[in-house]
C-alpha cells in the first residue's frame, strides 16, 4: 500500500471528482476502514464566509462525492463539520455553511454538524498541548476523515492537512491559542499533537483549485488540478509542500513531524502512488517559509545553554521574521484587525490599523481574517536579501 496518492482531477464536476477520488484512495487502501453502520465525519476546511470559487475552502462537490462513496460503502451516517474562526454557534457557522456551498452536501446524504458542544480533552503523550478545548461533534464519530484545502498560509507556510486539524479548536478559542503558543514551533507542536491525538483515518487534499499568494483566506485562487489522499497528514503535506516549491524545512508543522519521527527527513523516501512531478506548481507564490519565523533562532542556538547563542538566537529570530503589514490603499477601516488580534498589539489610528511591533507575536491573525485582505505578509529585508 502506497504512503501518498495523488491524481488529476481537472475540475469540480460530479462524475470528474467520483473518479478522481476513487483513484486517488485505492492506492492507500480506499475506504476499508470503514465499517457498517459506522458515523463517519469529514473535518473540511470551511475557514470563513468565503465562496467555493475563492479556493480557500473545500469544494462541496467534492465533499458530496465523498459522502456517496463512504455511504455506499455502509457508513450509516456521514456529517460535515468545521470551526471556523469566529463564534462557535448555530448561528454563525450556519451562515459560514451556506456560503460555502455546503448545502449542496446534504442532497448526497450528509448532515452538516448542528452540535456546538466542547469538550476538555487531557493528552499526557502531547509535547506541548497536554490539555485543550476541542468540538465536541468530533465524539460522536466513529472515524475522521480530514479533508482539507491546499493554500498559503502566513506563519506556517502552508496549510494543508496537519493544519486542518486546528479546526478542532472552538472559533474564538482559536486567538488564545496562538497567543499561548506564539512561538511557531510550539505551535507547529500544539498542532501536531492534535493530529496525533484525533488521529484521522484518512487525508484527502482538494489541491484541484487551491490558493496562494496573501493565503490562508485572501489569496489568489490556483488552478492545481490535483487530488491527493494518505493515512498519513504529516505524509500527505510532506508531498504538498513539495508541489508547492517548500522543503520540510520551510514548513513548522513538518518539522514538528519529522522531530517526532512521524515522516522521513524528504519526501523522495515516500512511497508515493502517482507522478508526483507531473503535478509540481512552479509558479506557486509562497508568502512566508520557516527561515522567516523562530525555527532559525533554534536552528543557531544548538545544544546546551550557551547565553551567546541563545542571544545571537534571538537578534536573528527578529531580523528575519515575517510580520505583518497594512497596505492603506486597500484597508477600509472596518477595525476587525484589532478586534481579533490576540495579543491586542493592534489600535485604529486615523480609520488604519497601527500595530505596535513589541506586543506583535507574528500569527497572522489579523492577516487571515481581514474582510478586505488589506494585511499582507511582509517579509524581512534580511530575509529577503538571503534568499537572493
Amino acid at each position: 500500500m502506497a504512503q501518498v496518492s495523488i491524481v488529476g482531477c481537472g475540475a469540480y464536476e460530479p462524475e470528474v471528482c467520483r473518479e478522481a477520488l476513487i483513484r486517488a484512495l485505492e492506492p492507500v487502501g480506499g475506504l476499508e476502514f470503514v465499517k457498517p453502520g459506522m458515523r463517519v465525519g469529514i473535518k473540511a476546511n470551511l475557514v470563513s464566509f468565503m465562496k467555493p470559487e475563492s479556493g480557500a475552502t473545500t469544494h462541496p462537490v467534492l465533499l458530496a462525492e465523498l459522502t456517496k462513496l463512504l455511504k455506499e460503502r455502509g457508513a450509516a451516517s456521514v456529517v460535515i463539520g468545521d470551526s471556523p474562526g469566529g463564534l462557535y454557534t448555530a448561528a454563525y457557522v450556519k451562515n459560514v455553511y451556506r456560503a460555502t456551498g455546503m448545502h449542496q452536501t446534504e442532497a448526497a446524504g450528509a448532515e452538516l454538524n448542528m452540535d456546538f458542544t466542547q469538550k476538555e480533552a487531557e493528552y499526557p503523550d502531547a509535547r506541548v498541548a497536554k490539555r485543550f478545548t476541542y468540538t465536541g461533534w468530533l465524539d460522536g464519530c466513529d472515524a475522521i476523515v480530514d479533508f482539507c484545502k491546499l493554500k498559503s498560509h502566513g506563519m506556517m507556510a502552508m496549510s494543508a492537512a496537519a493544519k486542518n486539524l486546528f479546526g478542532a479548536i472552538p472559533g474564538t478559542m482559536k486567538p488564545e491559542y496562538h497567543y499561548k503558543y506564539s512561538n511557531a514551533a510550539d505551535f507547529a507542536r500544539m498542532i501536531v499533537d492534535l493530529d496525533e491525538y484525533f488521529k484521522p483515518a484518512l487525508s484527502i487534499v482538494d489541491g484541484v483549485v487551491g490558493m496562494d499568494g496573501n493565503g490562508p483566506t485572501m489569496g489568489d485562487a490556483k488552478q492545481m488540478g490535483l487530488l491527493a489522499a494518505s493515512r498519513s497528514p504529516h505524509a500527505l503535506d510532506l508531498v504538498c509542500a513539495e508541489l508547492i516549491g517548500l522543503k520540510r524545512e520551510d514548513v513548522p508543522t513538518l518539522e514538528a513531524a519529522y522531530e517526532r519521527g512521524l515522516i522521513p527527513a524528504s519526501w523522495k523516501e515516500l512511497d508515493i502512488a502517482g507522478d508526483a512531478e507531473a503535478f509540481r506548481v512552479r509558479d506557486f507564490n509562497n508568502i512566508g517559509t520557516k527561515n522567516d519565523v523562530v525555527f532559525f533562532g533554534e536552528m543557531l542556538l544548538g545544544e546546551g545553554n550557551n547565553p551567546f547563542k541563545r542571544a545571537f538566537g534571538k537578534i536573528m529570530q527578529k531580523a528575519l521574521s515575517s510580520r505583518p503589514k497594512v497596505a492603506p490603499g486597500e484597508c477600509v477601516g472596518c477595525g476587525q484587525c484589532g478586534q481579533i488580534c490576540p495579543a491586542k498589539a493592534i489600535t485604529m489610528k486615523n480609520k488604519l490599523p497601527d500595530i505596535d511591533r513589541s506586543k506583535c507575536i507574528r500569527c497572522f491573525c489579523c492577516q487571515e481574517f481581514c474582510p478586505k485582505g488589506a494585511m499582507k505578509v511582509s517579509r524581512a529585508p534580511v530575509a529577503r536579501l538571503l534568499n537572493r
